[in-house]
C-alpha cells in the first residue's frame, strides 16, 4: 500500500514507537497514581515525563497544564464546553473541522451562545482584520484551526492571538494539522488553549492527544472520576492536570507518543514539513499539466503544510479515491474531510475533493506512483 493519508493518521510510525509500545506493555502497564508499587510508579513517571516533554515542545507555562485526551476532538470539546458560559459570543471560521464546528453549532442552536463564522479567502487564509471586526462586547472565545485540513493553509495565529489577548478573550487553537510540522509556541502566539492529537504529525498511536490550558483559561471539567492521588474530595480536584483527567489515562499510548516526539525532535519540525511540502509541490506540478485536474489552495509553500487537495472533472472524488485504492493500492482521502463549511465556500460540496497528505517516510517514488495512476485513470476516462 502506498499510504498518502497522513493528515488523518500518520503511517507508518517510527520504529521507536513500536518498540516503546511493546516494551511498556510488557513491563510497565499498571495504573498510574492508583497504587504505590513499582509498576504503578513507573506508569506515573511516564505520564509526568510526557508532560514535561510536551511543555518544552510547545513552550507551555508548566507541565501540569497539559491534560491527556483521546485525540484532538476530545481536547476541543473539553476546551469549548469547559470555558463558554450562557450568553457568550464565540468567533470561529469556515475552515474548521467538525470537531470545533459541531460543539459550537450545538451550543448556538441550544441558545447558550451566539456564533460568528469568519470566511477565509479563496486560497484558504483568514484575514486577522475580519476576525477583529467580528468581536462584540460579549465575545469570550475565538476558536480556530492552525492549518486547514482540506487546503493545508497555515493561518496567522500569532497576529490573531495578539488581537484576541488585547480584547481579553480566550484563544483556542486546533493544532491537528500542525503539531509536529509547524513550530507552536503557545506563549509567543498568545494561545490560551491548544488542542492537539498524538496520532498525526507527532507520530504517536491512535487514542492519544492533549489539551494545553494556559493560566488565563478557567476550564470546567466535563468528565469527573478517579484521579488516584485525591480520593476524599467529593468533586473533581481543582488542580491541573487532575481537573481534566478523570479516569485511567491511556498511559500505554502516551509512552508511544513520547517515542514519536523523540523522532520529531531528532528529525526536526521544519525538516519534516519541508519534506512533506516538497512532495506536495511535486504532485502539484504534475497535476497542473494534466487536463481536467484542478488544484486548490495557495501555491506558496511557505503558507502550507504537506496537504494537497484536487478534483478531476471526469470523476467524483469518492469514485476516484476508490479507484486509486482498489486498482492501484494507493490510499488517499476523498470527500468532505469533516470540514463542510470550507467545501461549501469552495463550491466542492457534496462530493468534496481528493486529499493527498504525505508523511515523513513518503518518498518521491510514492508520489510518482500516484501521478502515474492518475495519468492512467485520465487516459481511460
Amino acid at each position: 500500500m502506498t499510504y498518502l493519508d497522513n493528515a488523518a493518521t500518520s503511517f507508518p510510525k517510527p520504529e521507536g514507537v513500536y518498540a516503546a509500545l511493546d516494551r511498556f506493555a510488557r513491563h510497565s502497564l499498571a495504573n498510574p497514581g492508583r497504587s504505590g508499587h513499582r509498576m504503578a510508579q513507573a506508569a506515573e513517571h511516564a505520564l509526568a515525563d510526557a508532560r514535561h516533554r510536551l511543555n518544552r515542545f510547545f513552550n507551555g507555562r508548566s507541565p501540569e497544564r497539559f491534560a491527556f485526551t483521546l485525540n484532538a476532538t476530545d481536547a476541543l470539546n473539553m476546551a469549548v464546553k469547559g470555558v463558554v458560559r450562557a450568553g457568550d459570543h464565540v468567533i470561529t471560521s469556515d475552515l474548521e473541522h467538525n470537531s470545533i464546528s459541531r460543539p459550537l453549532v450545538a451550543l448556538a442552536e441550544a441558545g447558550t451562545i451566539t456564533l460568528t463564522r469568519v470566511a477565509a479567502d479563496g486560497g484558504g487564509t483568514l484575514d486577522p482584520d475580519a476576525v477583529k471586526a467580528a468581536f462584540t462586547p460579549k465575545t469570550r472565545l475565538v476558536a480556530l484551526t492552525h492549518a486547514s485540513n482540506v487546503l493545508g493553509t497555515v493561518q496567522p495565529v500569532g497576529e490573531i492571538g495578539r488581537l484576541v489577548r488585547e480584547r481579553d478573550a480566550l484563544f483556542l487553537v486546533d493544532a491537528a494539522q500542525t503539531a509536529g510540522v509547524v513550530p507552536v509556541d503557545v506563549q509567543a502566539l498568545c494561545i490560551d488553549l491548544l488542542a492537539f492529537p498524538g496520532h498525526k504529525s507527532l507520530l504517536g498511536p491512535t487514542g492519544t492527544g492533549g489539551l494545553y490550558a494556559g493560566p488565563r483559561a478557567e476550564v470546567k471539567p466535563w468528565r469527573e472520576g478517579g484521579t488516584g492521588g485525591d480520593s476524599l474530595t467529593p468533586t473533581q480536584p481543582a488542580e491541573f492536570p487532575h481537573l481534566l483527567e478523570g479516569g485511567t489515562p491511556n498511559v500505554l499510548g502516551v509512552a508511544g507518543l513520547v517515542a514519536g516526539l523523540d523522532f520529531v525532535e531528532e528529525r526536526g519540525v521544519e525538516a519534516i514539513r519541508t519534506h512533506e511540502v516538497e512532495l506536495c509541490d511535486r504532485l502539484r506540478v504534475a497535476l497542473l499539466e494534466l487536463p481536467g485536474f484542478e488544484v486548490f489552495g495557495h501555491a506558496d509553500p511557505a503558507r502550507r503544510v504537506g496537504t494537497l487537495s484536487f478534483r478531476y472533472e471526469a470523476l467524483p472524488a469518492p469514485d476516484l479515491g476508490g479507484i486509486l485504492d482498489s486498482s492501484f493500492d494507493i490510499a488517499v482521502r476523498p470527500g468532505l474531510h469533516c470540514s463542510p463549511y470550507i467545501h461549501k465556500a469552495l463550491g466542492t460540496a457534496p462530493d468534496g475533493l481528493v486529499r493527498v497528505s504525505p508523511g515523513p517516510f513518503t518518498t518521491d517514488a510514492d508520489i510518482d506512483r500516484l501521478i502515474g495512476a492518475l495519468k492512467d485513470v485520465a487516459g481511460a476516462a
